[in-house]
């Protein structure tokens, strides 16, 4: 009996052990919510993983505006095929922005590649606002110059319906965009 009981216990500790981490503590689940974006498109619904380890003060802003219902029915002004969708212009110009103080850089190592979102700015580094863009494939040539803060996880293919335009006639817009911790 006592063997018994000793494999029973071996057996629980290790399908504990098994389990896999998303299943992890309810403020684990709800630090991962207030770190995803929901992006809803035209053609459907893009997750998105924010990056607060590579940059808190941009997620924090995206996160600030989003809230603020700023980026809902925003036009993707500059969508260059094979390269990126950039919007958070409510001008629909690329010259707007929010009222909030422009950010200063948060440049990481971290690599453009396809789905990641970086932070739109002018000529100077410590002027990302409110635009952004999502990257249709990789740019290396970004790297350390623009200021990653997310990527998509899923819903790429409909960041890949975006319309295409420098700038874009009749443009695509943000349907909605939402922290997934306060979504409905």
């Amino acid at each position: 009996m006592t063997r018994l009981l000793s494999l029973i216990s071996a057996f629980s500790l290790a399908m504990v052990l098994a389990l896999p981490a998303s299943l992890g503590t309810a403020s684990a689940q709800q630090a991962d919510a207030e770190n995803t974006l929901y992006l809803d498109l035209k053609d459907g619904r893009v997750v998105i993983r924010l990056r607060p380890d590579l940059a808190p003060a941009h997620v924090e802003r995206i996160k600030t505006l989003t809230r603020q219902g700023f980026y809902d029915g925003i036009v993707f002004h500059r969508v260059i095929d094979g390269f990126m969708a950039q919007t958070g212009d409510p001008t629909g110009t690329g010259m707007g922005g929010s009222e909030l103080p422009d950010l200063k850089a948060e440049f990481s190592d971290a690599s453009f590649a396809r789905g990641t979102l970086g932070m739109a700015r002018s000529q100077s580094p410590n002027s990302a606002n409110s635009q952004f863009f999502i990257m249709f494939a990789d740019g290396d040539w970004l790297n350390g110059q623009y200021t990653v803060f997310g990527e998509v996880v899923e819903g790429m293919e409909f960041v890949d319906a975006i319309k295409r335009g420098e700038p874009v006639q009749d443009p695509d817009k943000i349907v909605r965009l939402q922290v997934a911790a306060d979504a409905k």
